[in-house]
């Protein structure tokens, strides 16, 4: 976005327009986070049910 865009932004609508910016970036950041975690516990119990996998016996 260029200058023009932002300064406009605020002449019109005020701080509003940089609280809703800011609040969508942090909605994002969290969001990000969220995943970030998810990822990470995805992995977790795939590696655990692959280990468990190997040492339950199998039936024959």
């Amino acid at each position: 976005m260029s200058n023009s865009v932002w300064t406009t932004l605020l002449a019109e609508n005020g701080p509003w327009a940089l609280l809703v910016f800011y609040l969508l970036w942090r909605d994002f950041q969290k969001e990000a986070a969220i995943r970030e975690a998810l990822n990470k516990s995805s992995t977790i119990l795939v590696e655990l049910t692959t280990l468990i996998k190997e040492r339950l016996p199998r039936g024959g």
